[in-house]
C-alpha cells in the first residue's frame, strides 16, 4: 500500500490524500489513511473534518462499507443491477446509482451527469458462485477488474454476494386439476418443472398457457420442486393462437400500445396535396404476397427520355410517408422505437405501428390517395445508377397485385387485373429489372439461395400445410428495385453530410474464415490465404460443388461463415450485396431504421419540419444497437413460433419414417431437417447404434470408433420421429438402420448383469487375497 512506510507525522494535504486514494490497493477508509500518514490522537478529529470537507466539495466519494475513493473513479467493489445478457452469454450489469454518490435518493443534476460521463460497461462472465445464480433484475455486490477491448475500457465483474433478487417469472403450460399441479416451462432449455398448489393456481385449467412467479423455498428446504404462483392465464395450448403467444411472451415482445400512442393514431388524418408533388396520374403499383396486410412500396418504370442515356430507364420507388405521422418526441415514436420492427407469425402480426397507421393511413392501398417519399432514379442500360432525387409526393396506387399474378402475366397468362397493365406497367418493370439484374451479376454479390418456409393455417388456426415459398422473378424484380432505392438513399445522405443509419454487413471474421478453410480441405477445395475476401470468392466455391453430393453441406458451411448484419451510423459496407454503402429505406411501416433514413432525407433536402431531430442524431449509435437487438429478438421469436407450429403439425406422425438432411453436427448429436416442411429436430448421439462416436469439428461429422460409420453435414438419411413437443417446439428423431446393416451388439451390461459381475469380481479378489496371505507368526 502506498505511503505505508511513511515516517513523518506531518498532516497530509488534500493532494496527498487524493494521490494516496489513486495509488493504494484494496479497500481504503479513514482508518487506512490515518495509518498511512501516522495520524494519531487529536489529529484524527482534524482528518475527519478534512475528509468531510473534501466530500462536500466533490473531491472524494464514499462507497459501500465506508470505503473512500476519488470522485469519478469507479471503485473496485460496487453494487450493481443485472439488466440483460449480451450476445456472448455474459451478464450485463450497471451501477445501482449513477453518478456514484454516498447514499442519496435525490435525482442527479445535469452537472453531475455530465461530470460522471457515460455509464461504465460491466460484464459478468459467471453469475454463479457458492450456489448463488444471478438473473436479470438481481442486485449484487461485485468486485471489478478494469479491462480493454476494441470498443474501449470495460469492467469484468466477479460476484461477491447476491443482495436482492429481482422478480422471477416463468412461462409455461399448467398441467393438473383444481387441487393443484405442475408448470412445464415453454423454454426448451429449462429442464425442471414447478409445483403449483391449489391456492396458487389462479383459476388456471389443465393445458392453460400461464405466466407464473417463482416463490421462495420454505425454511432451509433445498430439495423437491420449487413452488410457483400463477399470475396470468394467456390461453389454452389447444387453441392455435396460443402457439405464437408463447414466443411473444418468452421474448418480451410488446403487444399493447400506450394509450397516448393509440390516441395519436386515431387522431391522424389523410394528407392533402399541399406542397407535395402530384404523382397520382403515374400508374404506380404495389406487388406483395397474397396475404399481405400492409403495403410499404409502389413501383414504376419507363424508358429514360434524357439525351445520352439510350436504352436507359427511369425508375420510381414510392414509399409510405410514415415520417409525416410518426414524429420525433411523439408517443407513437416512443412505442415504435421500443419495438424496433414488426414481428410476423403464422397467425398474426405484432406491428411496429398502431393498425390505424400500419394497415390504413400509411398503407399504399389501391385507388386511395396516400402520402409517399419518392426515390426518383435513373439507370443506364447496364443497370448502373446514374442519378437520383428524393421528394415528398401524393400517389394513388393503380393496383395491388400478388407475386404469382405478376409472374403469370409476364409468362403470358394475364388476368383481368393484369392484362390492361402489361404494356404500360408490367412489361417496362421487367425490362428495367433485366438491366438491374445485369448490374447485380457484374458486381457478384453473395448468391446463397436460402429457402423460406411458409406455415399455412386453416380457418380455425390449425396448420393446414407447410411448404417452401417459391422464388419467382417477380420476387427478384421487387428486391432489385428496393436495393436500388436503398443505395440511392445512402448516397444522398452521404452527399448532404447527414447522419445515416446504415445496414452493415461486414466480411467474415478471421476465425470463421480459418474454420471454413479447414473444412473445405476435407472436400478437396483450396481457399488460399492472403487473398482479398469478396463475395465472388464464395460464389466460385458454390459453383464448384453445384450438383454434387456435398453441395448442400458446402452451402450450409459457407452460410455459417458469414457475419451477422446490423444497424450502425458507421458505414462499413454491405459485404453480402457487394455494395460500398447501403441503408434501409423501403419499409418504414415495419422497420424503425427506415423511418430514421426518411427523417434524414427530409432534413437533407428541406422537405419539412419533421426531419431527423437533434435527439435522433445524438442517440443514433445507441438506437442502432437497440434496433439490431430487436431485430434479432423478432427473428428468434418468429423461428421458435414456426418450430412450435411444425411440432403441432407433426405430432400425429410420431412413429413415421421420413427422409431428412443432416443440418448440424455437434458433440452430443445430429440436427436434421425434414423436407419439404423444413422442420428441425435432433438425434441424440446416445441413440446412434451401440458405438462410441467421435466428433470431428473441422469435417462436421460424427464417426463411429468401432464401426467406422460416419454421419456428415448435408447427408440424406432415413429417420423416425419419436417425439413432437408442441410446448417447446422440439422434435426428436432416431436413425433408421439401413437395410441389411447389422446393429452392433451392445457392450453395455444390464443393471442386473452389472451387479452380478461386480459381486463375482469382488469374491474373486477376496479369494486371491486370502490365497496370497502370509501365515501369522505365533508369539513365543
Amino acid at each position: 500500500m502506498a505511503h505505508s512506510n511513511k515516517s513523518t507525522s506531518r498532516f497530509p494535504t488534500r493532494e496527498e490524500i487524493l494521490e494516496f486514494l489513486d495509488t493504494a490497493e484494496g479497500k481504503i477508509s479513514k482508518r487506512e489513511i490515518a495509518r498511512a500518514f501516522h495520524i494519531k490522537g487529536p489529529d484524527r478529529v482534524q482528518l475527519k473534518a478534512l475528509l468531510k470537507d473534501m466530500a462536500d466539495q466533490g473531491e472524494i466519494a464514499k462507497d459501500y462499507g465506508k470505503s473512500l475513493r476519488r470522485a469519478g473513479k469507479i471503485p473496485s467493489v460496487l453494487l450493481v443491477k443485472v439488466t440483460g445478457i449480451d450476445e456472448l452469454g455474459d451478464l450485463i450489469c450497471v451501477p445501482v446509482n449513477w453518478p456514484l454518490r454516498e447514499r442519496d435518493d435525490r435525482p442527479p443534476s445535469d452537472e453531475e451527469l455530465e461530470a460522471a460521463g457515460p455509464v461504465p460497461r460491466i460484464f459478468m462472465v459467471s453469475g454463479t458462485q457458492r450456489g448463488q445464480t444471478l438473473r436479470i433484475g438481481d442486485r449484487a455486490l461485485v468486485r471489478l477488474t478494469e479491462m480493454q477491448d476494441q470498443d474501449g475500457p470495460y469492467f469484468s465483474a466477479r460476484l461477491i454476494r447476491l443482495l436482492e433478487s429481482g422478480p422471477q417469472s416463468i412461462l409455461g403450460i399448467y398441467k393438473g386439476a383444481k387441487s393443484g399441479g405442475r408448470i412445464i416451462p415453454s423454454d426448451r432449455k429449462a429442464r425442471k418443472e414447478y409445483n403449483v398448489t391449489e391456492e396458487n393456481r389462479g383459476g388456471a385449467s389443465d393445458g392453460a398457457l400461464v405466466v407464473a412467479e417463482l416463490l421462495p423455498r420454505r425454511g432451509r428446504k433445498t430439495y423437491g420442486l420449487q413452488e410457483a404462483r400463477i399470475i396470468e392465464t394467456l390461453g389454452d395450448l389447444n387453441e392455435p393462437k396460443s402457439i405464437s403467444l408463447i414466443s411473444i411472451h418468452h421474448h418480451d415482445i410488446p403487444m399493447e400500445f400506450s394509450a397516448e400512442a393509440i390516441h395519436e393514431a386515431k387522431a391522424a388524418k389523410p394528407v392533402p396535396l399541399g406542397n407535395r408533388k402530384d404523382l397520382r396520374h403515374i400508374p404506380l403499383i404495389t406487388i406483395d404476397p397474397i396475404d399481405a396486410r400492409d403495403h410499404d412500396d409502389a413501383i414504376f418504370a419507363a424508358q429514360d427520355d434524357e439525351p445520352g442515356n439510350k436504352d436507359g430507364w427511369k425508375i420510381l420507388v414510392a414509399i409510405a410517408d410514415v415520417a409525416h405521422y410518426v414524429r420525433p418526441g411523439s408517443a407513437i415514436n416512443k412505442d415504435a422505437a421500443t419495438r424496433g420492427n414488426s414481428c410476423y407469425f403464422p397467425d398474426r402480426v405484432v406491428p411496429m405501428l398502431p393498425e390505424e397507421l400500419s394497415a390504413d393511413l400509411c398503407s399504399l392501398k389501391p385507388g386511395v390517395d396516400r402520402p409517399a417519399m419518392v426515390a426518383d432514379m435513373r439507370i443506364d442500360k447496364k443497370g448502373n445508377l446514374l442519378g437520383h432525387k428524393f421528394y415528398r409526393a401524393l400517389i394513388n396506387s393503380h393496383a395491388n397485385i400478388n407475386y404469382g399474378e405478376v409472374q403469370a402475366a409476364q409468362n403470358g397468362a394475364p388476368t383481368e387485373l393484369t392484362a390492361p397493365l402489361m404494356d404500360t406497367v408490367i412489361g417496362p418493370l421487367y425490362s428495367a429489372f433485366a438491366a438491374l439484374a445485369g448490374a447485380r451479376k457484374a458486381r457478384h454479390p453473395l448468391e446463397l439461395d436460402l429457402p423460406e418456409r411458409k406455415v399455412e393455417l386453416d380457418e380455425d388456426g390449425n396448420v393446414k400445410s407447410v411448404f417452401k415459398r417459391e422464388r419467382l422473378d417477380a420476387h427478384k424484380l421487387v428486391e432489385e428495385f428496393m436495393i436500388l432505392a436503398n443505395v440511392a438513399a445512402a448516397e444522398a445522405l452521404e452527399k448532404k453530410n447527414i447522419l445515416c443509419m446504415y445496414r452493415v454487413h461486414e466480411e467474415p471474421s478471421f476465425d470463421k474464415l480459418e474454420s471454413l478453410r479447414e473444412f473445405l480441405k476435407t472436400v478437396e477445395i483450396n481457399l488460399a490465404k492472403g487473398q482479398v475476401i469478396r463475395p465472388i470468392l464464395f460464389n466460385r466455391i458454390l459453383e464448384k460443388v453445384a450438383d454434387t453430393p456435398v453441395a448442400e453441406m458446402v452451402n450450409e458451411v459457407v452460410l455459417r461463415s458469414q457475419s451477422q448484419a446490423y444497424y450502425s451510423p458507421d458505414n462499413k459496407g454491405h459485404f453480402g450485396l457487394a455494395l460500398a454503402r447501403y441503408a434501409h429505406f423501403t419499409s418504414p411501416i415495419r422497420r424503425y431504421s427506415d423511418l430514421l433514413v426518411h427523417r434524414g432525407l427530409i432534413r437533407a433536402f428541406g422537405l419539412g419540419a419533421d426531419g431527423l431531430s437533434i435527439d435522433d442524431i445524438n442517440e443514433m449509435r445507441q438506437i442502432g444497437e437497440t434496433i439490431s437487438g430487436t431485430e434479432r429478438r423478432a427473428m428468434a421469436a418468429e423461428r421458435e413460433s414456426t418450430d412450435r407450429y411444425l411440432a403441432a403439425f407433426l405430432k400425429n406422425r410420431v412413429g413415421d419414417v421420413m427422409e431428412a438432411r443432416i443440418s448440424g453436427v455437434i458433440r452430443f448429436g445430429l440436427f436434421v431437417t425434414i423436407e419439404p416442411s423444413g422442420a428441425d429436430g435432433i438425434i441424440p448421439v446416445s441413440t446412434l447404434h451401440s458405438d462410441y462416436f467421435q466428433h470431428d469439428e473441422t469435417r462436421h461429422e460424427l464417426k463411429g470408433r468401432s464401426t467406422g460409420k460416419c454421419y456428415r453435414l448435408g447427408d440424406v438419411v432415413q429417420v423416425r420421429l419419436v417425439e413432437a413437443e408442441q410446448i417447446t417446439g422440439s422434435l426428436k428423431f432416431e436413425m433408421v438402420e439401413e437395410q441389411g446393416q447389422a446393429r452392433p451388439k451392445s457392450r453395455r451390461k444390464s443393471r442386473g448383469a452389472y451387479k452380478k459381475a461386480k459381486a463375482e469380481k469382488k469374491l474373486k479378489g477376496a479369494k486371491k487375497k486370502k490365497g496370497n496371505a502370509k501365515p501369522r507368526k505365533h508369539k513365543g
